[in-house]
């Protein structure tokens, strides 16, 4: 890989993270504004709106840096040798200042303070197993479909995160960095900071079970090479 193509990549990987936390809360936001109380309503406006930003996001960033927009998924490929360690922090860091730059751009869209506190409960046993579960099918579906078509992923990585947002306890946030940064909102989305370290936690046990699995299934790292990913590779989150 070129060293001029490195900040063109984490760029894509800071917009595409920013991106997704501002459809992530500004769809709850709309969704818990237009359901009139009604919580399922709300939910299914965040779902369709995050899983078909999904799809759209990685088709547009994963030929330029994978799309990961996710911590956890950046640790799978590192520990793939997929990335290189230097680029895998560059991405960190970019997923993580991506992402409160996305939940700022929602609270600017619908007029609240740039800045409020988490205030949502999200904590326990059966929740963080819920995390763990939700990024363990992330990784899962990810491989899984690099193995068998890389062309599926984006809508692969869209349909189970809709999905997940319904199947698991927590909602699927699926993603340390997403975790953070609705850690920042006091919206339908959010979170409490001092619950998302458990969320995180749960999150890098699933993604390592999962690359474990993937890899007792044969579904081995691609040939040593540039990110072997480029084309197109994931996300996650949700509710």
């Amino acid at each position: 890989m070129m060293k001029s193509e490195v900040p063109r990549k984490i760029l894509a990987e800071a917009l595409g993270t920013a991106l997704l936390l501002a459809g992530v809360v500004g769809s709850g936001i709309m969704g818990a504004a237009l359901a009139d109380g009604n919580n399922a309503i709300a939910l299914l406006g965040n779902t369709l709106a995050t899983g078909a930003l999904l799809v759209v996001l990685i088709l547009i960033f994963g030929p330029v840096s994978g799309a990961h927009f996710n911590p956890a998924v950046t640790l799978v490929f590192l520990l793939r040798r997929e990335i290189g360690v230097g680029l895998a922090i560059g991405y960190l860091v970019a997923q993580v200042l991506g992402g409160l730059a996305g939940v700022l751009a929602a609270h600017g869209m619908f007029d609240l303070p740039l800045y409020e506190a988490g205030i949502k409960i999200r904590t326990g046993p059966s929740q963080w197993f819920a995390e763990g579960v939700a990024t363990f099918g992330l990784i899962l579906t990810i491989l899984g479909c690099l193995k068998a078509r890389d062309s599926a992923i984006p809508y692969a990585v869209g349909l189970y995160i809709a999905a997940a947002y319904w199947f698991t306890a927590s909602t699927s946030f699926a993603n340390p960095a997403v975790t953070l940064a609705r850690s920042f909102t006091a919206t339908f989305a959010g979170i409490r900071l001092i619950d998302a370290p458990g969320f995180v936690v749960a999150q890098i046990i699933g993604a390592l079970l999962g690359l474990a699995i993937a890899h007792g299934l044969g579904w081995r790292s691609a040939p040593a090479g540039d990110h072997a990913l480029a084309p197109q590779s994931v996300s996650g989150i949700a509710e």
